[in-house]
């Protein structure tokens, strides 16, 4: 048949030479220069990891933003854990100074020439325990508030970031990797920050502290300390970077199993429909399967490690006192910076600090898995964090308005139920005021959700004031992406989109989206009361204005036998209401934001014929004087459109009245007999 438009549906105001972007009248930025997908775009390509950084700046980047969320705070904490480790590794001195009085009296036999040199060290250590115990305490206290504070303000900007980020994002990750996020990869930073960076601050203190003192009691036994610690070291190198490896791929694992899950809870209405619980088992099962494998390689290692670590701190203990007993039988020369005679004053510290020493890098192994797992959650957050917001280059907005006496447009604070758009021009500093009143064109439309895959192909259209346009097509004929396209979820690879005379690219996006009221046929109610859910289109609407927006469209006829009416707390997102219940909330919802242009994407689909009547009227009352784009495979429901559109891959391929695309007996006079059936 032919495709040629109908004269009167051809999209007003086009003019020779304006059918492509390219054509943009004088002055207009080219839409969207950079197509979904290439560099420049405007949304972040979906899944893209921002720009990479390596463990250590991750690490640095943590570290900055605890100083960032509490800087004295940090630093008073940062004192109390040197004072700690400093003090918890000088005992040893002390504790030497009393053996060497000790023995001193032994030889002398003379307990009054020392006894209160005796008693003045050991008061002196016990202050120095009693020190460390005050300091302990204090910085645990002081890291679990920063701890908290920061992750809360993480969690903050986490949320905020996520709800600046394109449709694209959600509609290209798994919903349930997002939330694993919040949860799991949150966790595992908590324990970074609370525990192992503290541990890791006291453990390298001591270990230098501990180093130096020993160095200044024995310079070969250090040497012998050292080799210990360098196979040590080694050893943890070794499997802790195995152990790491797998710890975060345990990381990627858990998001996927909490995805799984999260997708079986939402569908367990259709599992149990289609009797898919065994097969919903064995899919969660090979998930799982995953998981334990990952976990099980990971916690092998980090298990091994431990044994390892203590047996060769163990064996360096035995080694250093058989060395030590060597140099006291041969009375060999000490070499040491401090000049004392190698005694047993020498050796019984020595070998504590030694146990000391190994147990400290001992207790840094013990952190690589908290460390390595908080890095890997660190960055799936910061990943998060540093999406590309929606890019948003638009200056027109949606103001409030009244007429002067002179019949001119001026903007009031006071609503009014008049809008205007308010455009300012760079060029000579003005400002115009453009009523709002609904009129959408579109131009030659080209939209590719990755590039190379045309999803539209030269859409044009007009909608006047007050006009319904109808789309039918089968399924993935691009009927919801034009919608998307006119929200500017999605931006336009070619064309151009004007909306009372102004190119959408020019409004701002939050203030094109409140022109628009969009009822969708997935129904998504939010915990709250009744009234909350209707008044969530427009937050400033009173009581008064939600019942009458209900009533308007016939959601006041069950809400009033609901057990507490309006006051009825919906949760789980509805599921004690019927499916067609939470569409006429929804649809309430759209008509107390009072929209000039409505989008009705399959909106009764999921209503039964009875409920359907009702709503019709209620939708007939709500479109009245408003421009509405409808999206329905009843087609009954679009009998009364001006114009209906028939799309098939992307282009249209009818256009016209109901009877007159009858009278054409092509696509949609099948569609309408049953003698081709939507998909």
């Amino acid at each position: 048949m032919s495709k040629t438009r109908p004269a009167e549906t051809r999209p007003a105001g086009a003019r020779p030479g304006e059918a492509r972007a390219n054509g943009a009248r004088p002055g207009e930025a080219r839409v969207n220069e950079a197509r979904p997908g290439e560099a420049g775009a405007n949304e972040a390509t979906p899944g893209g990891k921002p720009s990479g950084t390596g463990k250590a700046r991750t690490v640095l980047r943590i570290l900055k933003t605890v100083y960032r969320s509490y800087p004295g705070m940090t630093i008073f904490t940062a004192i109390c854990i040197i004072i700690n480790a400093v003090v918890m590794a000088t005992p040893s001195l002390y504790l030497q100074r009393v053996i060497a009085l000790v023995e001193e009296v032994y030889r002398d036999r003379n307990w009054d020439a020392v006894s209160g040199r005796i008693i003045t060290t050991v008061l002196i250590l016990a202050g120095f325990y009693v020190a460390s115990i005050v300091s302990s305490l204090v910085y645990h206290q002081l890291v679990a508030i920063i701890t908290q504070g920061t992750l809360k303000k993480m969690r903050c900007e986490m949320f905020a970031r996520m709800e600046s980020l394109p449709l694209s994002f959600f509609d290209t990750n798994n919903h349930g990797d997002i939330m694993s996020r919040y949860t799991n990869d949150i966790d595992t930073l908590r324990q970074l920050i609370s525990e192992s960076i503290p541990q890791i601050m006291i453990s390298t203190l001591i270990v230098s502290t501990l180093l130096g003192i020993m160095l200044w009691f024995s310079f070969w036994l250090t040497l012998v300390v050292a080799a210990g610690a360098t196979a040590m070291v080694i050893v943890t190198r070794k499997l802790g970077g195995l152990s790491a490896r797998h710890f975060v791929g345990q990381q990627k694992k858990i998001g996927k199993e909490e995805g799984f899950i999260e997708e079986m809870m939402h569908g367990q209405k259709v599992i149990k429909v289609f009797c898919h619980e065994e097969e919903a088992k064995k899919d969660f099962d090979r998930i799982n399967e995953e998981l334990y494998r990952e976990t099980e390689k990971a916690n092998s290692y980090g298990n091994v490690l431990a044994p390892i670590l203590n047996n060769i701190g163990n064996v360096l203990y035995v080694i250093l006192a058989f060395v030590s007993g060597v140099f006291l039988v041969t009375g060999a020369v000490n070499v040491s910076f401090s000049g004392m005679a190698f005694s047993i004053s020498v050796v019984v510290p020595f070998l504590n600090m030694a146990k000391q020493f190994a147990g400290n890098i001992n207790q840094v192994s013990h952190q690589i898995t908290s460390v390595v797992m908080g890095i890997a959650g660190a960055d799936r957050i910061f990943d998060l964090m540093d999406r590309e917001p929606e890019q948003d280059n638009g200056y027109v907005t949606l103001v409030n308005a009244k007429y002067d006496e002179n019949g001119s447009l001026t903007e009031t604070e006071e609503h009014t139920g008049v809008w205007a758009w308010k455009h300012p021009h760079s060029a000579d500093g003005s400002i115009t005021y453009t009523p709002l009143q609904g009129d959408v064109r579109l131009f030659d439309v080209d939209f590719e959700y990755v590039p190379g895959k045309r999803v539209l192909s030269g859409i044009s259209l007009y909608a006047k004031p007050g006009q319904k346009v109808a789309f039918v097509g089968s399924t993935g004929a691009g009927k919801t992406t034009v919608t998307n396209l006119l929200n500017r979820f999605y931006d336009i690879a070619d064309g151009k989109i004007r909306y009372d005379g102004i190119n959408i690219n020019k409004i701002k996006k939050s203030d094109l989206r409140r022109s628009l009221g969009m009822v969708l046929q997935d129904t998504n109610l939010f915990t709250g009361t009744v009234m909350d859910n209707i008044r969530y289109g427009r937050l400033d609407a009173t009581d008064e204005d939600c019942i009458r927006a209900a009533k308007l469209t016939g959601a006041d006829d069950f809400i009033a036998r609901l057990p507490e009416g309006y006051m009825t707390e919906i949760k789980g997102g509805g599921a004690s209401l019927s499916q067609g219940q939470r569409q006429l909330i929804s649809i309430a919802r759209a008509a107390v934001a009072d929209p000039p242009v409505m989008v009705l994407d399959e909106a009764t689909s999921s209503i039964d014929t009875r409920t359907e009547a009702i709503v019709q009227r209620g939708m007939d009352a709500l479109m009245k004087g408003r421009t509405v784009f409808v999206i329905a495979h009843r087609l009954s429901t679009v009998k009364n459109s001006n114009v209906i559109i028939v799309l098939e891959n992307g282009t249209i391929i009818e256009r016209g009245s109901h009877d007159e695309l009858l009278a054409l007996k092509g696509r949609y006079y099948s569609l309408y007999t049953g003698a081709f059936e939507l998909e």
